[in-house]
């Protein structure tokens, strides 16, 4: 079974209402994290930015203005299947995209061929690799609390 979904877009980087740019933009899908999507926005002269965020945001805000947080997606036209603003924040900093649907779409229909959205948990292994990951950054939670001590 293939494990993973790949695609590359291209999105615009809206700077100002001025100054936007076009950029790619990866597209991944992995079943080893099957409720999320990475997105690797390669910015012109910086190092490549990946974003991990729900697959179902992605695909509600297609359709709807949603998200809380760090991330915000909405239609820039709820009347029709146009683009998608994809909005993401860190702090004060802000960084506005907009993106085609229609390869969104296409993308998250390849997602759900390979894992239907809902049948996330049936997948054999996931409740596993999730203990395993929640362990590992509990352990290095704990450490960095003994470090710090230590350091004080």
């Amino acid at each position: 079974m293939r494990e993973s979904v790949q695609a590359e877009v291209m999105m615009s980087f809206l700077v100002s209402e001025e100054l936007s740019f076009r950029i790619p933009v990866e597209l991944r899908y992995d079943t080893r994290d099957p409720y999320a999507v990475r997105l690797t926005f390669h910015l012109p002269g910086d190092a490549p930015v990946t974003w991990a965020f729900g697959r179902e945001l992605l695909l509600d805000g297609i359709n709807k203005p949603c998200g809380d947080g760090d991330v915000h997606i909405a239609p820039t036209d709820p009347e029709e299947l146009s683009d998608v603003h994809i909005r993401l924040q860190v702090g004060c900093d802000r960084a506005l995209f907009r993106a085609g649907a229609a390869p969104l779409v296409a993308f998250l229909d390849r997602t759900d061929r390979l894992v239907p959205l809902g049948q996330e948990r049936n997948l054999g292994g996931f409740e596993v690799d999730l203990d395993e990951a929640l362990d590992r950054i509990l352990a290095e939670s704990r450490q960095n609390e003994q470090n710090e001590q230590n350091a004080g």
